[in-house]
């Protein structure tokens, strides 16, 4: 029942602060079953302590009985007793019993200073043999347990007499009127003779005081450590818990689709883990939600596009099964395969869109050296056009206002890929033998790379399209493009976290595409 109860409350899946109510559980349980078996175990070394001085005091007063050779009668033990007072200056009662139990000595009815106590113990325990010390207390025997109540004395011994375990001390450990008492018998064993038995007797009020600080100690030390764990569990649970649920429930709505900013705006202003976590979440919310935008648009966008040629292909293709006219059909194949170029063309550009956005997704950003990242390119630019037609020239230059080599932070073959289609797009529009100029400058914080051509430049009117996805107003001399490389191009410079415009040179004549990064300087 009490199985089902815990599984009940814990769940397949408990929270971390049932998993911490368990894991504290557990730990108290564990300190509470060791600091009972350590109380328990307080009392009998505190009484094995006491009873070995007691038996060291049975030892001498024996040798002393042997050595002076003292007969067990009364008047002898009387005279004993006053004579070897010093013996018994600890202690509380020192007793003589004959063979046949009566009592032939007691420190009570003599002027010994007795602090007299009752002749009757109420035994709550009694060992045999029980305590092993240095002693030679004999050999460990069985715990002889009664119910709490009142014996003589007399019945003790005799219960010793009849033990197996006989000639062994042993202790009574007895509550008598609220005082604690710890009692040593012992036979007297005179050249193997017994002569009878002695019983000594002390006060030990300390070792219950013993116990009760020990155990009022554990006691107030556990109340403290509950408190403070109650204390941290309800500041886990306000300050952690809490939260992370909270940004638990927000990714799940982000993914139903419900998204309530109120329900993590409350950490975004937090300095700690959660604060952070907290703001990379929505960083990442706003990053998604703007890429399903972007291509949601984009298929639209796409759709509308693919929408002409496959209608004009469609067309043409009825129009072909229909006539048997050399030139008519002749025309009709150019105007599919034209179609068929235009919709591969999309197809492809949009493929590489996907495929760089993925990149930039996958591959964490380093440490980029943007001058050998553009000097790379144009070399190889160069490269391919020395021996082409055009014949153009790509010049480079660096302008910084330190000494030390500027820096970006990105993906250095999306880096690349940017330069190679401003190229490219700068190459289609430039005249032959023309030169094109590619510029890295870095001041307040910032790194620009800008690209300049000697071509036709920009329509004004429509220089703000022209980063639009889809615009293309290249003339057919220039050939035919899909208008999506300056759309990509966009987009790769602003996940990079930069900025890029368009603009005609001074002079009137080619274009300028200028890109600032911010410059990184760790």
């Amino acid at each position: 029942m009490e199985r089902k109860l815990v599984l009940n409350f814990f769940g397949k899946n408990p929270s971390i602060l049932k998993k911490f109510i368990l894991i504290n559980f557990i730990i108290f349980s564990v300190i509470g079953l060791l600091t009972i078996f350590y109380l328990m175990a307080i009392e009998p070394s505190l009484v094995k302590k006491k009873s070995s001085d007691h038996v060291q005091i049975i030892d001498n007063t024996i040798n002393h009985i042997e050595r002076l050779n003292i007969k067990f009668k009364k008047n002898e033990i009387t005279k004993f007793l006053l004579s070897t007072r010093f013996l018994f200056q600890s202690l509380d009662r020192v007793q003589f019993f004959d063979n046949d139990l009566n009592l032939i000595g007691d420190t009570n009815v003599l002027d010994l200073d007795p602090r007299s106590f009752s002749k009757k113990f109420e035994v709550t325990e009694f060992e045999i043999g029980e305590i092993e010390s240095e002693s030679n207390l004999g050999k460990s025997s069985k715990k002889i347990q009664t119910q709490n109540n009142i014996f003589k004395i007399e019945k003790i011994i005799l219960k010793y007499k009849t033990s197996k375990n006989f000639g062994n001390p042993f202790t009574i450990n007895s509550n008598i009127n609220n005082n604690y008492i710890v009692s040593t018998i012992k036979n007297v064993d005179v050249k193997n003779k017994n002569l009878g038995y002695l019983v000594i007797s002390e006060l030990s009020n300390e070792i219950i005081i013993a116990v009760e600080e020990r155990k009022n100690f554990i006691i107030r030390t556990v109340l403290a450590v509950a408190l403070v764990i109650f204390i941290f569990s309800v500041f886990l649970n306000k300050y952690f818990l809490r939260p992370i649920k909270s940004l638990v429930d927000y990714t799940k709505a982000i993914k139903n689709k419900d998204v309530e900013t109120d329900t993590i705006e409350k950490f975004l202003k937090r300095r700690d883990e959660v604060g952070q976590l907290s703001n990379s979440l929505n960083d990442m919310t706003q990053d998604l939600y703007k890429r399903i935008n972007i291509a949601e648009t984009f298929s639209t966008d796409l759709t509308h596009e693919i929408r002409n040629p496959l209608a004009s292909l469609k067309g043409a293709s009825e129009l072909l099964d229909t006539t048997n006219e050399p030139e008519k059909r002749s025309k009709l194949l150019k105007i599919i395969s034209h179609d068929v170029l235009r919709i591969e063309r999309l197809i492809t550009d949009y493929s590489q869109m996907l495929k760089d956005e993925a990149a930039l997704s996958r591959e964490k950003m380093k440490k980029i050296d943007i001058v050998s990242v553009v000097k790379s390119v144009i070399d190889d630019f160069n490269s391919d056009l020395l021996n082409s037609k055009k014949n153009i020239k790509i010049k480079f230059d660096t302008i910084s206002d330190n000494k030390t080599t500027p820096n970006i932070l990105g993906v250095e073959g999306c880096v690349e890929q940017v330069l190679a289609n401003l190229l490219d797009n700068s190459i289609s529009f430039s005249p032959p033998n023309s030169e094109i100029k590619v510029l890295v400058k870095s001041e307040e914080k910032k790194v620009n790379l800008a690209v300049e051509d000697q071509g036709s430049g920009f329509n004004e009117k429509d220089i703000d399209k022209i980063f639009n996805r889809f615009y293309s107003n290249r003339p057919e001399k220039f050939g035919e493009h899909t208008g999506l490389g300056l759309n990509i191009v966009k987009n790769i410079i602003e996940l990079h976290s930069g900025t890029i415009n368009a603009s005609n040179n001074n002079k009137g004549m080619g274009a300028k595409i200028s890109i600032n990064f911010p410059e990184y300087s760790v």
